[in-house]
């Protein structure tokens, strides 16, 4: 098998218009503080991938889904109600989507889609 010149997700970024409210509130949600902390960007590293933040200035209600990043979870019933917890809203309920695999979906304060997954059968590749 020839090696992908694609090293896999690096980035996940949302656009959202309080970036000092969002800092907060993906702190809480996540457990960790930023490594990067500017007010064009803030970026923290969530288990060796970055999820950025970027202000914006478009309406949340304008927004349009498109793209869904799903962050790994070892328990999704549970980590869904702690996202609901700190203020997000529910967008999809955790889902059995085949064999032992579940997927969720809230809603941040900021609008943007923020995914949950629990997969036991994706492992991690070590570079």
């Amino acid at each position: 098998m020839q090696d992908s010149p694609m090293l896999g997700l690096r980035t996940t970024i949302y656009k959202v218009a309080d970036i000092i409210k969002a800092k907060e509130w993906y702190t809480r949600a996540f457990g960790v503080v930023p490594y990067f902390d500017e007010p064009f960007y803030v970026g923290f590293n969530i288990g060796g991938f970055e999820l950025g933040l970027q202000p914006d200035t478009d309406s949340v209600s304008d927004r349009k889904v498109s793209v869904v990043s799903y962050w790994g979870v070892n328990k999704i019933e549970q980590e869904y109600k702690r996202l609901l917890n700190l203020g997000a809203t529910e967008n999809q309920k955790p889902t059995n989507v085949g064999g032992e695999l579940m997927t969720a979906s809230v809603r941040d304060p900021f609008g943007n889609v923020l995914g949950i997954i629990y997969n036991p059968y994706f492992k991690v590749v070590q570079e």
